[in-house]
């Protein structure tokens, strides 16, 4: 899994780019691939507020790094204890930091770069991913084994209301979490760190109470969770696990068995819906084989990426307007820091 490290920085740079042709007569040309190293030596997540891009660096990490959209570093948020999961409000306007070595949430304006707000998390230890539904800032948390939970903050009060362990079920560590950009009412939740793995699909009321409304049979997701996403409608649900070696697609109503896979070889890493819901990002961290693929809903596969270092899990995010992806990467050794890949999005 790991014979791709040894690389150099050289070689790297060469076999780091676009290829094209996985399927013949489908995948377009597009510019060329970019790749900036950032002052972070690990990472952790990555988001696009459209003219600026936010990735943080972990757990061991104090900083936020700020990029343009072509991704040339332009700002810092610093001094924060662990960063890792990012969320952005539906304006665009509003950074969410999980700050789960803090048990805390910080606020950051997306503009000023300013703090906004800082929310305790309590007795939601350790929260490790955010989704947001409306007025509610949903929380994975959890620091030990059979431990997890989630959180919600409802940013309708003034001041905010927390509350915790508003899931009737126990997770084995803090949850990922997915909603849903037009459809308040549903959230996902995987298990991660277990195999098989689990998804737990959850209604929403007004109230902001969740209702357990399914969960996939046994071992239909697959071992060793790394990352789901919804569509925006909330109708699709996506999974990236360590095994099968493929991105797959559920219904919503019904997690039984996949309505279309991605085929991105094995380990699979991330993965990440369009805005629009047309397009899929996936990634994997096979060997000298390509890292981050584009498909089309129907696993039509478009483009597809070498990075030349190791994915983030979960590390993949759209720009607004589709036309580029983002790949955070890190050098398993340490001997090289972390790096930002804009991706372009070929043409239709």
């Amino acid at each position: 899994m790991h014979l791709r490290r040894s690389i150099s920085l050289a070689a790297a740079a060469l076999t780091a780019g676009l290829l094209t042709g996985g399927v013949p007569g489908q995948a377009l040309a597009a510019a060329a691939p970019t790749a900036t190293p950032l002052p972070l030596s690990t990472v952790a997540d990555v988001v696009s507020a459209g003219d600026r891009v936010f990735v943080s660096g972990g757990r061991s990490a104090t900083d936020v790094v700020v990029t343009s959209a072509a991704g040339a570093v332009v700002g810092t948020l610093s001094d924060l204890p662990g960063p890792t999961d990012l969320l952005l409000s539906a304006d665009r306007r509003t950074l969410y930091v999980a700050l789960p070595t803090a048990n805390a949430i910080a606020a950051f304006d997306t503009g000023s770069l300013v703090e906004s707000a800082r929310y305790d998390t309590g007795a939601g230890e350790c929260p490790s991913s955010l989704a947001l539904t409306g007025r509610y800032l949903w929380f994975g948390y959890g620091c030990d084994q059979w431990g997890g939970n989630i959180g919600r903050i409802d940013l309708g009060r003034q001041p905010a209301r927390l509350s915790t362990g508003v899931a009737s079920e126990d997770f084995y560590n803090a949850p990922l979490l997915a909603a849903a950009s037009q459809n308040r009412s549903v959230l996902l939740a995987g298990q991660a760190s277990l195999s098989p793995a689990s998804v737990y699909a959850y209604g929403i009321s007004t109230a902001g109470a969740l209702t357990l409304l399914r969960t996939n049979q046994f071992s239909a997701v697959g071992s060793n969770l790394r990352d789901i996403a919804l569509d925006p409608t909330g109708a699709t649900l996506y999974t990236a696990a360590g095994s099968p070696p493929l991105v797959q697609a559920f219904p919503f109503a019904d997690i039984t068995s996949p309505t279309a896979t991605y085929a991105t070889g094995p380990y699979p890493r991330a993965v990440e819906v369009s805005r629009t819901g047309t397009q899929i990002a996936a990634g994997a961290d096979a060997a000298y084989d390509p890292d981050v693929f584009l498909f089309s809903v129907d696993g039509t596969e478009l483009a597809r990426y070498e990075l030349g270092d190791e994915l983030t899990a979960g590390g993949l995010a759209w720009s607004p307007n589709g036309a580029r992806v983002y790949a955070v990467t890190s050098d398993w050794t340490g001997a090289r820091p972390a790096t930002l890949h804009v991706l372009p999005v070929p043409a239709a």
